[in-house]
C-alpha cells in the first residue's frame, strides 16, 4: 500500500494532539495527551519539554493503531505549538530550565523597558510591539533574574522545532515562529541583530530558518523505536498553532476571518503585507507572500475550564459530561445572561488592552442568577472580548463578514451561535478545526501530496454555518458598550489589587 497518510502534532498548551489523516483530508487516526503548567508564581507559566516528548510518543502510537497500524503508510510528519514559547539548551544538549510558555506575564517589567528604550524600533524591524507573552522581554528576564542560566544557552528551540529534533536530531524554525520570537526582521526574512542586542542575545544561538512546508529532516532510528514510526519517514518543519489553524480552516483568501476557541482566543484575517501596529499582531502565513494579522485574549477555554474546575466538576467525575451539563445550564438562560458580566482576564489581556494586570471579575450579580447564568455570561465575556479583537482590526481596514471557527470551544453550538451574534458576523465550522490538521496539510505540502498551499486547502469541509440573529445581535451590541465601561471603570482597581498583591 503507498504512503497515503499525513501527521500533524500539535503542541497545545494544555494538551498534546496527533492527528492523522488521509490526503482527501479525512480523518484517519487521532490522540491526545494532557500536560501540566506550572506556576511558581503568580503570573508565571512554565511546561517540562520532556512531558512533551512522552506525550508525542504515546499519541503517536494510539493514533497510529487507530489508522491501521502501519507507519510505512506515512508519507510525511509535521508540526504546531504554541508561538514565542522557546526551549533552551546548554552546550552538552541539555534542557537548562522549564519552558517559558507563551501566556507567561513575568516580564511586564523588561517589556517596559523595551518600549521605553525602542518601542517604535522594535515595531519597525519585527512588525510588532514588545509585549511579556514574546520571546525578546522574556529573555531579557532571563538576562536579569537568572545570568547563570542565560550565560549557558547553545542553542534556543522554539517548541515545535524542539519536538522535531527529538525525531530528527536537526535544528531550524520556520520565518513564521522567527517573528514571533521578535528576534526577526520582517524586511530581510532573517534574524535582526539590532533586536538581538537590545537583550544582549548572541546570533550563533538562533537556529537557521527554513519555509514552513521544507523538509527539515528524516525519522532517525531512535525516534522511530521511540514512536512507532518508520525509521526514514520525512519530518516537515511546520510552523506556529495559529498559522496552522487558520490555514487549516481554509484561510486562503483574503477578507475571511477565523476565530480560534482554545485555550486563548484570536481573531485573525489574511492580507497581503502586514499592519504594523501597536494594537495588533502581524504574521506570515503558510500560503506564500501573503500575512495574517491577530487581535488576542488571552483566556478562552481555559477560563472555561477553569470555571468547570472551580465550580462545578466533583471529584471523579468526567470532565466532558461535565461541560455538556454546563452548556445545557446555559442554554436555558436568555441572551445577556440578566445582566450578568465576564471578563476573562484570568491572566492578564492582550487586544486591545495589553495589560498583563488586568483581573477577570463577574459583575452584576443578584439573587436570580444561578450556575447557568455564570456558563453563559462566561461564553458572552468571551465573544465580548473577541469583538473588542475585531473592532481593532476593523480600525485597520480589515473587516470581514464570515468567521470560520477553530479550538476546542467551538464544539458548543451555543458557544458557537452566541459568536455570531455578538460579532455580527456569520459563522462556519470546518469538519476538522485542530492546529493539528493544518499541520497535517503542511506535511503533505512539503512531500508534494497537493500541487501547492492553496490545492491542500482545498481538502477542508463545511459542516456548518448560522448566521447572526438580528435581534439578539442588537441586544449585544448593546451589551458590549456596558462590558466596555466595567472594564474602562475597573482597570485601575486592578493596578492596585496587584500591588495589593505584591505587597506594596
Amino acid at each position: 500500500m503507498s504512503a497515503d497518510l499525513l501527521i500533524g502534532i500539535d503542541l497545545g498548551a494544555g494538551a498534546l494532539k496527533t492527528s492523522i489523516i488521509r490526503t482527501d483530508g479525512t480523518l484517519a487516526g487521532e490522540a491526545s495527551a494532557a500536560l501540566a503548567t506550572s506556576a511558581p508564581r503568580p503570573g508565571w507559566s512554565e511546561q517540562d519539554p520532556a512531558n512533551w516528548w512522552r506525550a508525542l510518543c504515546e499519541t503517536t502510537s494510539r493514533a497510529l493503531a487507530q489508522a491501521g497500524g502501519d507507519a510505512a503508510r506515512v508519507a510525511a510528519v509535521s508540526f504546531s505549538a504554541g508561538a514565542h514559547t522557546q526551549v533552551l539548551e546548554d552546550a552538552d544538549g541539555r534542557v537548562i530550565r522549564p519552558a517559558i510558555l507563551w501566556n507567561d506575564q513575568r516580564s511586564g517589567a523588561e517589556t517596559r523597558d523595551l518600549r521605553e528604550q525602542a518601542d517604535t524600533r522594535i515595531l519597525a524591524i519585527g512588525a510588532n510591539r514588545a509585549n511579556p507573552t514574546w520571546t525578546l522581554p522574556q529573555m531579557l528576564w532571563l538576562r536579569r533574574h537568572e545570568p547563570e542560566a542565560f550565560s549557558r544557552v547553545k542553542r534556543l528551540y522554539v517548541a515545535k522545532d524542539w519536538l522535531r529534533s527529538r525525531l530528527t536530531g536537526t535544528w531550524e524554525t520556520d520565518f513564521i515562529d522567527a517573528v514571533g520570537t521578535l528576534m526577526a526582521d520582517v524586511s530581510t526574512g532573517g534574524w535582526s541583530p539590532e533586536l538581538c542586542d537590545m537583550i544582549g542575545w548572541p546570533l550563533d544561538t538562533l537556529p537557521p530558518i527554513i519555509p514552513s512546508t521544507a523538509v527539515a529532516g528524516r525519522v532517525t532510528a531512535e525516534a522511530a523505536r521511540a514512536t512507532g514510526l518508520a525509521e526514514g519517514t520525512p519530518v516537515v518543519c511546520g510552523t506556529s498553532d495559529t498559522a496552522a489553524e487558520t490555514y487549516g480552516a481554509g484561510m486562503i483568501r483574503e477578507g475571511l476571518g477565523v476565530v480560534k476557541l482554545a485555550t486563548a482566543a484570536t481573531v485573525s484575517v489574511l492580507t497581503r503585507a502586514p499592519h504594523p501596529d501597536f494594537t495588533v499582531i502581524n504574521y506570515p502565513h503558510v500560503v506564500p507572500d501573503h500575512w495574517y494579522v491577530i487581535a488576542a485574549t488571552n483566556s478562552c477555554a481555559s477560563a472555561h475550564k477553569w470555571l468547570r474546575d472551580t465550580f462545578f466538576r466533583r471529584d471523579g467525575e468526567d470532565g466532558s459530561a461535565v461541560f455538556t451539563h454546563m452548556d445545557r445550564r446555559a442554554a436555558a438562560v436568555e441572551p445577556g445572561s440578566e445582566g450578568l458580566f465576564f471578563h476573562p482576564y484570568l491572566n492578564g489581556e492582550r487586544s486591545p488592552h495589553w495589560d498583563p494586570l488586568l483581573r477577570a471579575n463577574y459583575v452584576g450579580m443578584g439573587f436570580n442568577h444561578g450556575p447557568g447564568h455564570f456558563v453563559r455570561a462566561l461564553y458572552e465575556g468571551i465573544a465580548y472580548s473577541l469583538r473588542d479583537c475585531m473592532q481593532a482590526l476593523n480600525a485597520k481596514g480589515l473587516a470581514f463578514s464570515t468567521a470560520r471557527l477553530t479550538g476546542g470551544g467551538a464544539k458548543s453550538v451555543l458557544w458557537r451561535q452566541i459568536v455570531a451574534d455578538v460579532l455580527n458576523v456569520e459563522v462556519e465550522l470546518p469538519a476538522v478545526a485542530e492546529a493539528s490538521f493544518g499541520a497535517a496539510l503542511i506535511a503533505g505540502v512539503g512531500v508534494g501530496a497537493y500541487a501547492d498551499a492553496r490545492d491542500a486547502a482545498r481538502a477542508i469541509d463545511i459542516v456548518w454555518r448560522t448566521s447572526p440573529d438580528p435581534s439578539r445581535a442588537e441586544r449585544y451590541a448593546k451589551g458590549h458598550l456596558i462590558y466596555r465601561d466595567i472594564q474602562a471603570a475597573l482597570a485601575p482597581l486592578n493596578h492596585r489589587i496587584h500591588a495589593f498583591v505584591q505587597g506594596r
